[in-house]
């Protein structure tokens, strides 16, 4: 064919250099943390070592002045650390970027600027369908921690606070049987020619696990119970060696709910924790016998179970002691903050490395999974089911 009758020039013709997607080039952040203001809330998203980092890669951190005391981090340390700390509340909300541990109030939501990506938890059983409304009038994008997966396909933020709670669990039974604290006057260590404790944990998650880890580095005789084989197979490899495991039967448990000196509940249900201990079995227990429920969060798996709190912690039932206060790791603020900081800190740098949070949600499937609004369109089909809400899929709407 003649090059007059070709529908091509000869240049046209000639091989191209292949077009390759341009990345966008890594962003600077500006990160606003408020002071939280939810009830016994103590925590704080990023230690002054994380805001160090931050700053040194580049990005700014505006503080609000007091947000990290009840951590016991000083806002002069943050400020050496390099962040820009300040009163002006809604100064802090007015950033690009809101990292908070628990989600803003309707009142707070009001300050932040439209189009803000807000990373905090969503505490889904507490909200109302005003939440989101707001969120989507504001365009927002919105990230919840306790939804983000690692590689692995865990919730990092999850177990870590669950890691916690677990320690703290088998602590908090130790100061209740104290004479200190009106108890029985029993001690967790094995001492020799002393019976040890009898402590019983119903659940082999994260929680299970690390409250039984606890219990028997004290010295504790501890027994699990768990309808899930795989869960109870699992702890023992964990705990590297063979302890008693148990399936919730009646007969087991009460047997053991009658001799133990501490029982700590851990189990958790899609929507509220099943009631596993009865209030006949509370009753049998021993006179000064601890309940822990850490599951109270989620309604507790004591019959007995009613929700207290940080001030007043404790309440009798049949001279039984009862421990339910939820969100036990604010109880340990500092460690709590130090352990979501180590988790906050290297998504952030990811997002900024990648471009922004489009460009990293579009990489990481595991903050992708953290993602709930996205410029004010809701996207996360759990939500949208619990409030009759529409939903988008994401997949849609990033390309």
């Amino acid at each position: 064919m003649s090059e007059a009758l070709s529908p091509f020039t000869k240049a046209q013709l000639m091989p191209q250099e292949e077009m390759l997607e341009v990345y966008k080039k890594k962003g600077d952040l500006f990160i606003g943390i408020p002071k939280e203001t939810y009830f016994q809330e103590k925590r704080v998203c990023l230690t002054p070592d994380a805001v160090s980092a931050l700053v040194a890669n580049g990005h700014r951190v505006m503080l609000e002045a007091g947000a990290g005391k009840g951590a016991n981090f000083k806002d002069k340390t943050y400020s050496d650390a390099g962040a820009e700390v300040t009163r002006d509340t809604a100064k802090v909300y007015s950033c690009p970027i809101i990292l908070k541990v628990e989600p803003p109030s309707l009142e707070e939501i009001k300050m932040i600027n439209p189009q803000t990506l807000l990373i905090s938890a969503l505490q889904l059983k507490t909200q109302k369908k005003s939440y989101f409304e707001a969120l989507a009038s504001k365009r927002i994008t919105a990230i919840a921690f306790e939804y983000i997966k690692d590689e692995e396909g865990a919730y990092p933020a999850v177990r870590s606070l669950s890691e916690i709670a677990g320690t703290a669990s088998v602590l908090i039974a130790s100061e209740l049987l104290s004479n200190v604290n009106g108890g029985n006057g029993l001690l967790f260590g094995n001492i020799p020619g002393v019976p040890p404790l009898e402590v019983v944990i119903i659940g082999a998650g994260t929680v299970g696990t690390f409250a039984a880890r606890s219990a028997m580095g004290l010295g504790a005789n501890v027994k699990v119970f768990d309808n899930s084989i795989s869960r109870l197979r699992r702890i023992q490899s964990e705990l590297k060696q063979t302890i008693y495991t148990s399936t919730l039967q009646p007969k087991n448990l009460l047997k053991a709910l009658k001799r133990c000196d501490v029982v700590i509940g851990a189990v958790k249900g899609k929507n509220r924790a099943p009631i596993v201990v009865s209030e006949s079995m509370v009753s049998s227990m021993k006179a000064g016998a601890v309940v822990i429920d850490v599951s109270i969060d989620t309604g507790g798996c004591f019959e007995t179970s009613e929700m207290t709190s940080h001030d007043k912690p404790t309440f009798e039932y049949n001279n039984v002691v009862h421990y339910c206060v939820p969100n036990i790791p604010a109880r340990y603020s500092r460690s709590a903050s130090v352990s979501i900081s180590n988790i906050f800190t290297p998504y952030l740098l990811k997002i900024a490395e990648d471009g922004g949070i489009e460009n990293a949600i579009r990489f990481d499937r595991g903050l992708k999974n953290g993602l709930y609004f996205y410029h004010g369109v809701l996207t996360n089909k759990t939500v949208a089911n619990w409030f009759d809400l529409d939903c988008s899929d994401v997949n849609l709407l990033i390309f």
